[in-house]
């Protein structure tokens, strides 16, 4: 027969190992938690074609959903190639030459370019328009760069992003073959 002390004695050691372990399981997941955002901070592009900044006219101090989306990247969607842009820069992501080569064999074929930049509502409109501006100009580089002539790119006027959009899909550029 077990005692009463035997029981609550029972009762503080498994209060104390779950404690511990819920302790343990917290720590993990908060370090966890910290060193990839700052793993992803720190990660920069291994090459990057660049372009003049202009002075940008987004908030300084991202929050924190809008850090993670803040850095530059390009996808290919349905022949369409789409450069997202950090806040503020006009730095192409690595990878930029690889996802240009569908559009160049495009040119090549004859076919025309176009490149359409987008910027957001917020801020100095006159910024942001000159800031879309310098990131298409550093698309047109890397077309120009990679083989294709200037008489094949058409560079259309920013367009301002309305309603529900993303910040990346606010600071855009994208390619089409015509």
């Amino acid at each position: 027969m077990v005692s009463q002390d035997d029981d609550s004695q029972q009762r503080v050691a498994l209060f104390l190992v779950f404690g511990l372990v819920a302790l343990v399981v917290a720590a993990v997941l908060f370090f966890g938690v910290n060193i990839g955002r700052a793993g992803k901070s720190a990660a920069a592009p291994a090459a990057q074609v660049t372009a003049p900044l202009a002075a940008a006219s987004e908030p300084a101090t991202p929050s924190v959903a809008q850090a993670a989306s803040d850095a530059a990247s390009v996808t290919v969607e349905q022949g369409v190639v789409k450069f997202y842009f950090a806040s503020g820069k006009a730095d192409l992501a690595a990878g930029a030459s690889e996802a240009l080569a569908d559009v160049v064999k495009g040119a090549q074929a004859g076919r025309k370019l176009l490149i359409s930049g987008f910027h957001d509502a917020s801020g100095n409109a006159e910024k942001n328009a000159e800031l879309a501006k310098q990131r298409a100009l550093a698309v047109r580089d890397a077309l120009k760069a990679a083989g294709v002539a200037e008489a094949q790119i058409e560079l259309k006027k920013p367009e301002q992003l309305t309603g529900g959009g993303s910040d990346a899909e606010a600071r855009r550029v994208e390619i089409s073959l015509q």
